[in-house]
């Protein structure tokens, strides 16, 4: 009867052990990484952003307002502090430049609980890369993605007004210095390179963005 007992205790223990086993499978099976899980959607939040980024920067070179937006820079208060125009210091902090550039990234990021940073990098005389801020708004978190894009600067090229138009007074080859205008290129922030026979230099628009 004992031995009758103990076998009926060892099959309950096998369908069990079996039972258990189909359901741990099943739940495997229905519960496979989607879209909508965590990590995937983290991932494809910043791919997101990555491709808006690269969007951005392409079609403003492609229409002009990237270079625009790198001699967007002048002396609006006559306190001979040069910065990009509506930088509080030498940089933005409370929104994106007030220029085609900045309303794409307005358009872009805009309402979206996304932060982003714009530097200007360019090259020194000795040849290392040297980076201006033309938008801060704090440090980015570990999920943060980066586009850039190269614009290549020529002595011809002259500064814009606040108002986005070319001031002629104003270039990289020193500008025309009639009517009281002591504008010179070390106003700039960017150097001229040496030896670049009307290159003056090449800088590179950085766009880095996260998540709030």
């Amino acid at each position: 009867m004992s031995r009758d007992r103990g076998q009926a205790h060892t099959l309950e223990g096998v369908v069990a052990a079996i039972l258990l086993l189909s359901s741990l499978t099943f739940a495997l099976q229905v519960t496979a990484v989607t879209p909508l899980s965590a990590s995937t959607s983290s991932q494809h939040i910043e791919n997101q952003m990555q491709s808006v980024a690269d969007g951005v920067l392409a079609v403003s070179a492609e229409n002009g307002h990237l270079k625009d937006s790198v001699l967007f820079w002048g002396d609006k208060d006559g306190d001979d502090e040069f910065n990009f125009y509506g930088a509080p210091g030498v940089y933005y902090t409370n929104g994106p430049p007030d220029n085609e550039f900045g309303e794409a990234l307005s358009m872009a990021y805009g309402g979206r609980a996304i932060a982003y940073n714009v530097y200007v990098s360019y090259q020194s005389g000795s040849g290392s890369w040297v980076t201006q801020r033309m938008v801060y708004r704090g440090r980015p978190s570990d999920n943060a993605i980066s586009a850039s894009r190269t614009v290549t600067l020529y002595d011809s090229d002259c500064m814009l007004n606040e108002d986005e138009t070319t001031d002629e007074s104003r270039c990289l080859d020193d500008g025309d210095p009639s009517d009281g205008n002591d504008w010179t290129k070390s106003d700039f922030y960017a150097p001229d390179l040496p030896d670049s026979d009307g290159l003056y230099n090449v800088v590179r628009v950085e766009v880095v963005a996260w998540r709030m």
